[in-house]
């Protein structure tokens, strides 16, 4: 019978962290767009930077700290595989150049 003293509150406490923490998720806008970010998923990135080629002892291959550099090099990368699966890529289909 005494647990109760001591289970009683600490199930209180519980509660009100749990509705303190739903409280804030709701104020802060975390339900707000809950469909946006699963149709973002299944849209095109149209610098099709999604693979980067990886070496097992170093990270990514030919990494570089530079941002060009890195877009450079998984351009580049991505240009190889439609190359080697014989496949154009979605810009040359439209007949524009990404770049």
């Amino acid at each position: 019978m005494e647990i109760l003293y001591l289970l009683i509150p600490l199930s209180v406490v519980l509660v009100l962290a749990i509705g303190a923490v739903f409280w804030w998720a709701l104020e802060s806008a975390q339900f707000e767009d809950l469909e946006g970010p699963a149709y973002r998923i299944l849209m095109d990135d149209e610098r099709g930077a999604a693979v980067v080629p990886v070496d097992a002892d170093h990270g990514v291959k030919g990494a570089a700290s530079d941002p060009k550099e890195r877009q450079r090099l998984i351009d580049e990368h991505m240009k190889s595989m439609h190359e080697s699966m014989s496949m154009t890529p979605a810009s040359e289909k439209r007949g524009t150049r990404s770049g």
